[in-house]
């Protein structure tokens, strides 16, 4: 067993860049792509609802093997890791797009009209008063989705990455230990979701602390 570890974290260590890179890119583009959902502009809105659309309606790895083998022939050529980050974002992504719009939906009206009549700007009222309080209720499904593109990180080992799925796929072939390898594989998966679900507990306790801290203020003030 000691044997088969050192490969099978190495692999992890890919998994888990294509987890943070995934991670990263797939927040940013559910926010942007959240608050075009809610814009005043109609071009904005649909084309922010077609890309939810297409990546939550095909597969992931369909999406995978497009953007690795069908945009070479337009000229693109992106190196294996860079679609797999970008795929991976842009899936969860897609998905955290409606997550960011419910939760400000969820916003009281109450707020937006105290925000106009303080005559602050829409985005200024969108970055000061409604995303700190739709941000906490955007996590427990957040954390779901980050596990989720967790899992699917093992997709990647169709398209040349070496990641922990791939790593073990080698280390089968050369070993023939498929129930201790794989028995090591579910672990680490089931480990690295642990520390992906702890670290959004923690978070939402610490927004919960930081809200209260904030309540407390505004009411001696």
């Amino acid at each position: 067993m000691t044997e088969l570890v050192p490969p099978l974290l190495t692999g992890l260590g890919v998994t888990l860049q294509l987890t943070v890179g995934g991670a990263v890119f797939g927040v940013v583009t559910a926010l942007i792509a959240g608050l075009s959902r809610i814009s005043l502009i109609a071009p904005v809105r649909w084309l922010a609802a077609s890309y939810i659309e297409v990546f939550r309606g095909t597969s992931a790895l369909v999406q995978l093997f497009w953007f690795y083998f069908v945009l070479p022939l337009f000229g693109f050529s992106l190196d294996a890791k860079v679609v797999g980050i970008v795929v991976l974002g842009l899936n969860a992504g897609a998905y955290g797009a409606e997550v960011v719009r419910g939760a400000i939906l969820a916003v009281s009206k109450g707020q937006w009209e105290a925000a106009v009549s303080l005559n602050l700007s829409r985005w200024t009222t969108m970055r000061r008063v409604i995303l700190p309080q739709a941000v906490p209720a955007m996590l427990p499904p957040a954390g779901n989705l980050l596990i989720e593109l967790l899992k699917n990180t093992a997709l990647v080992s169709l398209i040349t990455i070496t990641d922990l799925t791939f790593s073990a796929q080698i280390l089968r072939a050369e070993t023939l230990k498929t129930a201790e390898i794989f028995s090591l594989v579910l672990l680490m998966y089931f480990a690295a979701a642990m520390v992906i679900a702890l670290l959004i507990r923690l978070l939402e306790r610490w927004l919960a602390r930081a809200q209260g801290r904030t309540s407390d203020y505004q009411e001696l003030a």
